[in-house]
């Protein structure tokens, strides 16, 4: 089987939302890291066989197909056509999924693959309104019958089954924001940035907050441990990344970063929903025929803090090499472009660190989970 190689990886800062990021138009977001990606890269856009990006709530901006709209409105050829996925929170991340399978299958041999979103622009949760996904279904009614699903209340429950207290939680969303700043203070970020206007660095990081100041919000669920503080930021931003095969590496004299190593989902309980990453941390190690000791950096979505605090407790990782660089609590979560700018950090990471193996897994609405495996080259 071909094999996938990553070649190129850019983000736009991730802004806050009604901050830098909020009156720029997603397709002009990610048509603008979409354009630097292939001019870092020195690739010729007519070269590219498609364009995958991720995005949730496809409305208004973000309606009629974001990905071609965006290639489109970064002035390139019309020729190349683009394609936008949904699997939530996720949606990033199986752009770049897809894109390695369509390289590892022999049918592209050049792929733009990430995610654009503008919750500025377009609200979470804009394309559940009125009912939401499952309201009316009787297979759904008869399967988990009639109670709320949603993922502050998994939050919680998740914090319930594993026991894990709210300063558990704040805790580790004050290591989020302090790994962040530290990150951009350190200058780690910038290979990866591409400014967008006026916004050139990450707006989400407090420099100012405190467990005390945690410590006085009100939970979001009446009973619950779970505040604003250890949830992450809706933002705006997008991300980027070149899949290329080996026919497509030497033609044009393109540099490999990082090969796919695994790619894999798996789905799990959907009204508890956030725990679909243990199980699918496990069976990507076991595909991989990697142990959790050779991973040298994880990136595990920080939707929650109970929801990497349970993965940690679960796979046993060393935290020291987990979101090292900070996570969503601190630097927001643009759903539809969080998976490929976790990505791009990711790969940045290891180039950084010298490390070899990198693993990528996020929590998504529905009650499951991608896993990205990369290696350095």
């Amino acid at each position: 089987m071909e094999r996938a190689y990553l070649v190129g990886a850019v983000r736009s800062p991730v802004g806050k939302r009604g901050g830098g990021l909020a009156a720029v138009h997603p397709a002009d977001l990610a048509g603008q890291v979409i354009a630097a990606l292939l001019d870092r890269a020195g690739v010729d856009p007519a070269a590219v066989d498609d364009v995958v990006l991720g995005c949730v709530d496809t409305l208004g901006p973000q309606s009629g197909d974001i990905a071609r709209t965006s290639w489109l409105a970064a002035g390139l050829p019309e020729h190349v056509p683009g394609v936008t996925v949904d699997r939530q929170c996720g949606s990033g991340q199986q752009a770049v999924h897809f894109a390695a399978q369509a390289v590892m299958s022999g049918t592209a041999d050049l792929v733009v693959a990430g995610g654009v979103q503008s919750m500025s622009q377009v609200p979470i949760g804009s394309a559940m309104a009125p009912s939401g996904p499952y309201a009316g279904s009787a297979g759904w009614r008869a399967r988990y019958g009639e109670q709320e699903v949603s993922q502050f209340r998994s939050a919680d429950d998740i914090a319930a089954k594993w026991a894990l207290s709210r300063a558990d939680l704040e805790e580790w969303a004050l290591s989020s924001h302090r790994r962040a700043i530290h990150a951009i203070d350190a200058g780690w970020f910038g290979a990866e940035i591409v400014p967008v206007g006026a916004c050139g660095t990450d707006e989400g990081p407090r420099r100012d907050t405190s467990a005390e100041r945690m410590a006085a919000l009100a939970p979001l669920r009446p009973g619950g441990v779970t505040t604003a503080a250890a949830s992450s930021q809706l933002a705006d931003g997008a991300a980027a990344l070149l899949v290329a095969s080996r026919l497509a590496v030497s033609a044009h004299g393109l540099r490999p970063r990082a090969v796919v190593r695994h790619l894999s989902a798996r789905g799990g309980d959907p009204v508890l929903m956030l725990t679909a990453p243990i199980e699918a941390t496990a069976h990507a190690l076991r595909k991989a025929g990697l142990r959790m000791s050779d991973i040298d950096r994880f990136e595990v979505n920080e939707a929650f803090a109970s929801v990497v605090l349970a993965w940690l407790r679960e796979t046993g990782a060393d935290p020291s090499r987990v979101n090292v660089s900070g996570g969503a609590i601190a630097l927001g979560h643009p759903l539809g472009a969080t998976g490929a700018r976790l990505l791009t950090s990711l790969l940045h990471e290891l180039e950084r660190t010298g490390g070899r193996y990198g693993l990528l897994t996020m929590c998504e609405g529905g009650g499951q989970a991608n896993v990205t495996i990369i290696e350095r080259m």
